[in-house]
């Protein structure tokens, strides 16, 4: 079904349900090593992320359909209360039903997590890449990401292994997570997350590393830190012994729940009042975010287009490129740059008439007609975002030409060849 995911079970079958959680571009197979010593206390549920490991290719466009997809899975099987221990996009599913639906969750594990990660760009900037060259420049390029060095120069065949298992993932479905990962920012939420949390890294972990586990564990009222020496960002694959037996002292501990019921896979642990097993971090104070001055209603009571507008101008054109453009607008510019904001990006590209793919070959034929070389060169970058792939903007070009001229048509290829080369061309 496209509204489920493709799961497995391990363990006893009256036992509490224990949900395993995997990062982008793996499978389940990650928690292989967790799962023995797991398994006796705990029915173990693990999940592929769709396109993944041969699931279904159901591409999903945020972390929230893929916690709906989860709870779905699970009320189809019964289980209505589960702890839930899921590393990088899988801890981002996890922090996801921990805010909508605390009542199922009786204690969380965020491994190599943040409460967002990296920047928009970064994520949509991968999918160009894997739309344009598909998955094996990603997966080639794996193993620098997910262990250190030393392990995966000592480890040949699980780097080999990481490498294959993102080959071997539909791209779609790869694309659609980077964008859920783009979209995904709770940084104004962790004070809502009231389950006992584990937040676990590793010491090298380069993706999201100690310092965002910090921001998690400052802003999460009841969560702990253990980070664990020697490992990158996969690290349940590099240190399976370490993070095993922190798995299992924090569920031990920690599961907040009433007496077991085998209908509802609920059960009663009683946590002692005792000092936690794991370090407390030093509170830092999080980082104060300054909001956007609320704009005024329209006269004719229609809520503002400004903000609108300025969520799809990143969207499209990038948090970098949106950033420069406020940042060099004064007191002779400003004034524009809200124009802009407001009318072409909050009133004509967030109509729902057309969808971005068609407003960026709309929008490059309009330009190459006009000649505006300049923000041509941005809204290519903004249609391979908005999903065109170059052999689709060569076409719109050669359309162009027909119709705009050959002469405003030859430098537009100019201008795009470059762009493409730039935004296709994996970094080594």
């Amino acid at each position: 079904m496209i509204n489920t995911l493709q799961y497995r079970f391990d363990g006893p079958e009256d036992a509490p349900v224990l949900i395993l959680g995997p990062s982008l571009g793996t499978t389940w197979h990650m928690w292989d090593r967790q799962v023995p010593e797991l398994a006796k206390q705990w029915r173990v549920f693990r999940f592929d992320l769709p396109g993944h490991g041969g699931a279904p290719a159901h591409p999903t466009g945020s972390v929230t359909e893929l916690a709906e997809r989860l709870l779905a899975t699970l009320d189809g099987l019964g289980v209505q209360r589960f702890g839930y221990a899921g590393c990088a996009l899988g801890g981002a599913v996890g922090a996801e039903l921990a805010l909508r639906r605390p009542e199922r969750l009786a204690s969380l594990t965020l491994i190599a997590a943040s409460p967002r990660f990296g920047t928009a760009d970064e994520f949509r900037q991968r999918g160009v890449i894997v739309r344009s060259n598909g998955l094996d420049p990603i997966a080639r390029s794996s193993p620098e990401r997910w262990f250190t060095t030393g392990f995966a120069a000592a480890q040949p065949a699980i780097t080999e292994w990481a490498v294959q298992m993102v080959r071997t993932t539909d791209p779609g479905c790869y694309i659609a997570a980077c964008e859920a990962l783009a979209a995904f920012d709770i940084r104004a939420d962790l004070g809502r997350i009231g389950v006992p949390t584990l937040v676990l890294v590793g010491s090298d972990d380069q993706v999201t590393g100690p310092a965002e586990a910090r921001t998690l564990v400052a802003g999460i009222p009841d969560s702990r830190l253990a980070v664990v020496p020697g490992a990158s960002h996969l690290v349940p694959v590099e240190q399976p012994a370490a993070v095993t037996d922190l798995l299992v002292r924090h569920f031990s501990t920690a599961w907040q729940q009433p007496a077991y019921d085998s209908s509802t896979g609920q059960m009663s642990v009683v946590v002692p009042q005792a000092s936690p097993v794991l370090s407390v971090p030093q509170q830092t104070a999080p980082v104060a975010e300054i909001a956007p001055a609320p704009q005024p209603e329209a006269l004719t009571g229609r809520a503002d287009p400004y903000d609108a507008g300025i969520k799809v101008r990143r969207e499209v054109l990038g948090d970098a490129h949106v950033d420069r453009a406020l940042a060099q607008a004064d007191e002779f510019s400003g004034d524009f740059q809200e124009f802009v904001t407001r009318y072409a990006w909050g009133e004509i590209w967030d109509r729902p008439g057309l969808d971005r793919r068609s407003r960026s070959c709309v929008t490059l034929t309009a330009l190459v007609a006009g000649g505006h070389l300049d923000e041509l060169a941005f809204h290519t970058r903004a249609a391979l975002r908005n999903g065109l792939t170059p052999v689709e903007i060569k076409e719109v070009l050669l359309q162009a030409a027909v119709y705009c001229g050959v002469p405003a048509a030859n430098s537009a290829f100019k201008v795009a060849q470059q762009v493409i080369r730039e935004e296709t061309t994996p970094q080594e």
